[in-house]
Order: C-alpha cells, then structure tokens, then sequence
C-alpha cells in the first residue's frame, strides 16, 4: 500500500490529521492551538521529524532488501512497484475496501448451510464498513474529550459569542450609516459641515412657511423656546419626518429626505433658537424644558 502513494504526498497527509485532531481537541479560541500553545507546536514537530523518521528507515531497509534479491527478484519487485502507481491501483484499492474473495476462493468460506440448493458465504464484513467503524469510534471519543471533559465551545456558546459579536458590528457600523438614524437614536449635529448641509434643506424646502431667518410666516416662529409639539432633537426630528398637527400642521418629510438630512435640518433648526429674526411671529406652544439634561432631584439638588 504504501508504494501505491509516494512519501511525499503521505507525510503531510498524516501530519495534517494529526494537526486537524490536536486543534479540535483542544479549545484555543480563534487563535490556532500551536499558537496559543506554544507546547503544541513543539509535539508538532516532533511528530513530524518521527513521520520523516520513519520514511527514511523504511526506505532505507527497502533498499538492503533490494541489494539482498538476486537480479530477477529485483527486477521482478521494481515492476509490481512501478506498475502499482498507475491508474491500476485505483481498482486494487476498491477490491481490498470490499474484502470479497474472488470466485475461485470462495469454496474455502461456503457454510454448510443449504436452502433449497442456495448455500451461504461466510464473508468477513467489508474493511470500508470496518474502517468507518472504527473512525466513528475514535471520533467519539476525541469527541467526549473536546466537550466533556475539556469543555470545549459547544453550539450555543459559539451562537452567542456570535450574536455579541454581530452587535458589536452593528453599533460600529451605526455610528458611520448615518442614514439609520431615527427618531429615538438621532443626536444633536453640531459639526459645521452637518449645520452647512442642514442650512441649505432649510432654504430650499423651509423658508415658505417659516421664513429664511427662521421667525416664522405660515408655520410657527422657530428661534423662540415656544414648541407646539415640543423641542429637542428628537421631537424636532419627528415632527420633521412625520409631520405637524392633522389637518394643519406641515407635511411629513421622510418620503423626501433622508434620515441623515432630516437629522442635519433638525440640527439646524435648533442652532437658530435665540437668535433674532426680522419679524419674529408670536410665540405658539408651550415653554419646553429639556427633561434629560436637567433632572430635579427629590431633595431639591439640582444634578446634570
């Protein structure tokens, strides 16, 4: 068999399997075992240099073996070993998986049971099914270690660790989408490019019902602290974006601007109180006191 796949090719494969076994046996988190571990990765290469090892004394008593044959042994073992890398081996390698003996043979496993002139062989069970067998058993059992005794990340903690992460992501990426803001995530802008952006929705969409200045025509003066529908960056924003009073308030504006531009003109809006129009409306609404910044205690003390 082992002519059939050349030494280079076998020996990563079983260093690999031996690595793919220590990292699922052995919980590192993300980093891999060898790293977090630097013991694993000296068992690493000592299992390596073993494999090597071993490759090297096998090739090396194959080659006493061949100076011991005569010439016609010699030449006949280095034709079945250069026949056996062809295309050949393929089918020598279904025939051993199956494990059944060829028609000739097969006198030597007949039982002597005899039904109505059907006899019965006696066949070994195939070395695949063996093979398999054995493989859920090892599988099994570095299996127990991982999450039983080891008490590796098992499904749910891996989901979890997955659904903080994905939060985590989700703010972060809040904090650059601008346009995911609403009504009760939206903060007072007070970059001058956002008021910049908000002065000019304000011209182009604003200044008919309450003037460029601000101090109000058909819609209510918005540079005194009189609110209709109360102040503050998120009442401002949801009137903006949902409209004023039925019947006779403004038109909502979120099917025409964006949640970004919405917060960037609400912004604006609230940077023009106390300021002084040229012919300011009589104030509407009530006195509005921001309640989350000033808070009055039980005692009297006032806290921020």
């Amino acid at each position: 068999m082992r002519h059939l796949i050349p030494s280079w090719i076998r020996v990563p494969i079983v260093f690999f399997i031996i690595f793919a076994l220590v990292e699922f046996v052995i919980d590192s988190g993300d980093k891999p075992a060898f790293v977090e571990y630097p013991v694993v990765l000296l068992f690493l290469f000592l299992v390596l240099l073993i494999l090597i090892a071993i490759e090297a004394i096998i090739g090396a008593l194959e080659n006493v073996m061949l100076q011991k044959l005569d010439e016609k042994a010699k030449a006949r073992f280095l034709a079945e070993k250069e026949s056996s890398i062809k295309l050949t081996w393929l089918k020598n390698i279904y025939k051993r998986l199956l494990g059944s003996k060829p028609l000739e043979q097969e006198s030597e496993i007949i039982l002597d049971h005899n039904y109505d002139g059907i006899r019965e062989l006696d066949n070994s069970l195939p070395p695949w099914w063996l093979y398999g067998f054995y493989i859920s058993i090892i599988f099994g059992a570095v299996y127990l270690l991982r999450f039983h005794v080891f008490n590796g990340a098992n499904q749910y903690d891996e989901l979890e660790t997955e659904l903080a992460e994905a939060k985590i992501a989700i703010e972060e990426y809040k904090k650059t989408a601008k346009d995911l803001v609403d009504a009760n995530t939206v903060v007072l802008l007070t970059d001058a490019s956002d008021l910049s952006s908000g002065k000019a929705i304000f011209e182009t969409n604003c200044v008919a019902c309450h003037m460029a200045d601000g101090g109000g025509g058909i819609g209510p003066n918005l540079t005194d602290e009189y609110w209709i529908l109360g102040g503050g960056i998120k009442n401002v924003f949801h009137t903006i974006s949902e409209g004023g009073r039925s019947g006779k308030g403004m038109i909502a504006w979120k099917a025409q601007l964006k949640p970004a531009e919405i917060a960037q003109v609400a912004s604006y809006v609230l940077s023009l109180q106390g300021t002084t129009p040229a012919n300011p409306k009589e104030a509407e609404g009530d006195v509005w006191v921001d309640e989350s910044i000033t808070d009055i205690t039980t005692d009297g003390n006032e806290t921020e």
